[in-house]
């Protein structure tokens, strides 16, 4: 008997899309780019091209007006002047005071008002909606319900104090003095909610058996506040103090709705709004780009500061 010739097992078929082009569950691997791919495009078009245009024009002399073609290279001109310019340290310093009152003043009673929320009230979930809700609201809403409450003659807060034996109440947003400070005010009434609900969010989430094991060695309401609470809240609260830091150092709407920067000699102009006067009022565009940039490194460096000190302060990190 002759043996047939010797053929090779058949092997089974291989798709050439089956390895390369598929991942995990046989999903092409095109497929999560395209889901991300919005949010990529969205954050290369109205965040890293404005950036790097932003350092480019800081660079240079233009006024919009005269269109591209006016465009003149200026080298460190723009940055020099901004550190001679006494309006601008002036702005800064308002800034300081603004940024630094209201990310403080927001994180303390929003961390009051947290801890109040976290003890067995009636109808918590109700207040926690309230306190939020003006965390929502646009600043232009915000703006025309405190002009009712801080008019100098008829506003509800004057009145009030007339009735207390107060005859001469603060002008407050008309104020030179008291203009910075309502707007302060105003800034905590609309965050201290959104704060709150982050901390409670915190509180609720905070393991138990360290507060029974420190009731248990005798410590008090303030050593398991000291001890246990705010180690537990650190990361948290330098979350909050990062984003309020960012938010409230670009803050412009409620400035430019309720006092333009006034009253007086720009009693409330803040970096912000220094920057779009000279960008959109005198056409320094290159000067208010490279005020741009200094005020982002400033943010920053404040920001990697804040964040190296509560490493290892917090039970988490």
């Amino acid at each position: 008997m002759v043996a047939g010739p010797l053929t090779a097992p058949p092997t089974a078929s291989r798709s050439p899309r089956s390895s390369g082009s598929t991942g995990p569950g046989g999903i092409r691997r095109w497929v999560p780019w395209a889901f991300i791919a919005p949010n990529l495009i969205g954050l290369f078009v109205f965040t890293l091209v404005p950036v790097f245009a932003g350092l480019a024009i800081s660079f240079t002399n233009w006024n919009v007006v005269s269109g591209l073609g006016g465009i003149q290279y200026a080298g460190v001109t723009n940055f020099t002047n901004l550190f001679s310019d006494v309006e601008f340290w002036r702005a800064l310093a308002r800034t300081v005071f603004y940024a630094g009152m209201g990310v403080t003043l927001s994180i303390g009673f929003g961390l009051l008002l947290a801890l109040a929320l976290n003890q067995p009230v009636i109808g918590r979930g109700l207040l926690r909606a309230v306190f939020f809700v003006p965390s929502m609201v646009n600043a232009v809403a915000i703006g025309m319900v405190w002009l009712l409450v801080l008019h100098p003659t008829s506003g509800l807060l004057n009145r009030g104090l007339q009735v207390l034996g107060i005859d001469h109440p603060p002008g407050w947003l008309v104020s030179d003095t008291w203009a910075l400070p309502a707007l302060v005010l105003i800034h905590v009434w609309a965050t201290v909610g959104y704060t709150a609900v982050i901390y409670l969010a915190a509180l609720q989430d905070m393991p138990q058996d360290l507060y029974e094991a420190a009731m248990v060695d005798g410590a008090g309401v303030w050593r398991r506040f000291a001890t246990v609470t705010w180690p537990g809240l650190m990361p948290t609260t330098t979350f909050l103090a990062i984003t309020s830091l960012i938010g409230t150092s670009q803050g412009f709407g409620l400035i430019a709705f309720l006092t333009q920067g006034g009253p007086g000699d720009s009693s409330t102009t803040v970096l912000a709004y220094y920057m779009y006067q000279n960008g959109f009022q005198f056409y320094r565009f290159g000067y208010a780009a490279a005020m741009g940039v200094v005020t982002f490194v400033g943010v920053l460096v404040l920001t990697l500061l804040m964040w190296r000190y509560q490493r290892g302060r917090g039970l988490y990190t």
